[in-house]
């Protein structure tokens, strides 16, 4: 049998119901990995004892046929989502020692499903941020080369399914934090359409935007985590009210049409001529190109399409985020949890004082700017022309479906970049979300597959994006990419 950290989510789980393992036995060879790669910053909390009772509650259950469809499997949860076990900081000093009262949705319904939490996984301070260098608990490290970012905010999620420390973990994409960090780090990471995830118990940043999801190292692992994870919840008022899916069985569910040789037979996959500029750099072009070849051979058809408002993504986003960050963020002020400054003269001064200790750079920007645009005489100026600019992004994209089945293009222009090479320049991190963010300010579901390297053999993700509620689609055509390539198999070197 292989070793516990080579296999994914649906082998382990396999392995696990057959009882050629127990998830105690997973689970104490999983942390013992955790704690020799402890130097990629993956985990902000290990919780090893809670672990292992988890892991003989999940073998008791197995053993009595009552486990659920994940019995055993360990996982880690990015530290945006509240756990009643573990602490929960959303990375920033601000929550520094808060304790939950109770577990986020997400959270819970992985439990119910059976699987064994390990941790909480670093991340940018409130996921704000495109390579985890934000975090107030220092960064997380590509384990394909320490020296470089693995993309954020879902940084430490990536980091610990690509250095084989999880089968899988959660994430959160606002606007491309599942799937950027996915790319840089040559795994799979699926964000779905919006509210088909609870948010409820998820950290805020921007409401309209955060939806949770699933990274794994191949499309059926993330299948079999979104099947767990998703769901209608009461508790949600943006929870989309919808029965439980099945993505595992729509992710094999056959094609009309199709063939053992061609399974994605009929499908077409547009081509965003806005996804192939100039400035996408040629190894990254390259690789893509390789992965769109592929689905080809497989069947599919590529389409010119066009995205014509795909530059608009980047300052619309940065106006409505920001916005809906002021706002979510003001909470944070010292009353009632979270961190309080030691010394103020009053109210208002520990309010400021707070504030100005508790929050990192890149959260006081995002703040300062969000409060601007929604102020007396900007508003109408500011938030309310890009609201109406990110209903005609969405309307390009329903253009473009009436002539595809999926979008495909690249995740991001480059591959993971250097640590501090964006810290003297925070708007060049902003430009790395320029394919990622259309398909958010719509609300629509999107994948990255991994398709390669590029530079000093840097993973490369491409990027899939398919109509509302498309998600078994997204997965079907990523599942059989996978099944004729290997380039999701690839590990690090010395991992």
């Amino acid at each position: 049998m292989k070793p516990v950290h080579d296999m994914g989510v649906a082998e382990l789980a396999a392995a696990l119901k057959s009882r050629a393992l127990s998830s105690r036995e997973a689970t104490q060879a999983l942390l013992s990995r955790i704690t020799a790669h402890e130097s990629l910053g993956a985990f902000l909390h290990v919780d090893t004892d809670g672990a292992l009772v988890r892991a003989a509650k999940a073998d008791e259950l197995i053993a009595a046929g009552n486990a659920g469809p994940l019995a055993g499997v360990p996982i880690a949860h990015k530290d945006i989502y509240v756990t009643a076990d573990m602490p929960t900081t959303a990375g920033s000093k601000m929550l520094a020692g808060y304790r939950s009262p109770f577990d986020a949705t997400v959270v819970a319904k992985l439990n119910a499903a059976g699987t064994v939490s390990l941790g909480k996984l670093n991340c940018d301070e409130f996921a704000m941020g495109s390579a985890n260098e934000n975090s107030a608990y220092g960064p997380a490290h590509n384990p394909w080369d320490v020296t470089r970012v693995p993309g954020g905010s879902s940084g430490g999620s990536a980091v610990a399914v690509a250095a084989r420390l999880v089968p899988g973990t959660t994430g959160t994409d606002t606007g491309g934090s599942i799937r950027q960090p996915a790319s840089f780090t040559g795994i799979t990471g699926i964000k779905p359409t919006y509210g088909v995830c609870s948010r409820y118990g998820m950290i805020a940043f921007a409401s309209s935007l955060d939806q949770a999801g699933p990274m794994a190292r191949s499309a059926e692992d993330c299948a079999l985590l979104l099947s767990a994870m998703s769901g209608f919840d009461e508790r949600d008022a943006t929870s989309v009210q919808q029965p439980p899916q099945d993505f595992h069985a729509q992710m094999l569910a056959a094609r009309d049409g199709a063939t053992a040789a061609q399974p994605l037979k009929g499908l077409r996959i547009g081509l965003p001529k806005e996804f192939f500029p100039a400035g996408l750099t040629a190894d990254v072009n390259a690789a893509v190109r390789a992965g769109l070849a592929e689905l080809e051979k497989l069947g599919a058809t590529l389409v010119d399409v066009s995205l014509p408002r795909t530059e608009l993504a980047i300052p619309v986003y940065y106006i409505i985020a920001p916005a809906e960050a002021s706002s979510n963020l003001s909470r944070f002020d010292g009353v009632k949890f979270g961190h309080r400054v030691a010394q103020y003269d009053d109210l208002l001064d520990m309010y400021k004082k707070t504030r100005a200790e508790g929050f990192g750079p890149e959260v006081k920007r995002r703040i300062m700017i969000g409060s601007y645009v929604l102020s007396h005489g900007y508003y109408d100026a500011y938030y309310l022309q890009a609201q109406k600019l990110r209903r005609m992004i969405a309307d390009d994209f329903q253009q473009c479906f009436g002539a595809c089945d999926l979008i495909a293009g690249p995740v991001a222009p480059t591959v993971a970049w250097k640590h501090g090479e964006g810290k003297d320049n925070p708007t060049q991190a902003y430009l790395a979300d320029i394919f990622t963010l259309p398909g958010s300010l719509a609300g629509l579901p999107g994948m990255s597959v991994p398709v390669g390297t590029g530079e000093g053999g840097m993973p490369v993700g491409l990027q899939l994006i398919g109509n509302y509620f498309k998600e078994g689609q997204l997965l079907h055509a990523a599942h059989a990419l996978q099944q004729a390539t290997d380039w999701h198999l690839a590990a690090p070197a010395g991992i």
